[in-house]
């Protein structure tokens, strides 16, 4: 059987985690921020798997089903926030929300 060194087995995570990374820090949209934190936590538990079958232990494994069912409630929770703040700003970009903000705050 041929094995694939742990360095190069990181190195998928890693340019996940950098992808989910930039899709937080650069887009606007609120639904698309949402959906780059799931490919970071995505990225988390690889390398949860990636531990438990370098170590032969089942840790990494249950450790990404908690890290399943973490990314499913902040689904939940936070596409049921982004409806609440469109149907009240028309809107879900940040930018936009931000100066909305801004302008309650000076009014």
């Amino acid at each position: 059987m041929i094995t694939v060194p742990v360095s190069v087995q990181l190195l998928l995570p890693s340019v996940l985690f950098l992808i989910g990374l930039l899709g937080v820090l650069i887009r606007r949209n609120v639904i698309f921020m949402l959906m780059a934190m799931e490919i970071m936590l995505n990225a988390a538990g690889l390398v949860f798997i990636i531990g438990s079958s370098l170590w032969k232990q089942a840790d990494g494994q249950v450790m990404v089903i908690f890290i399943l069912a973490m990314a499913a409630a902040e689904v939940a929770v936070g596409l049921a926030l982004i409806l609440q703040v469109y149907q009240m700003h028309k809107t879900v970009d940040v930018d936009q929300l931000r100066e909305l903000k801004d302008e309650q705050e000076q009014g």
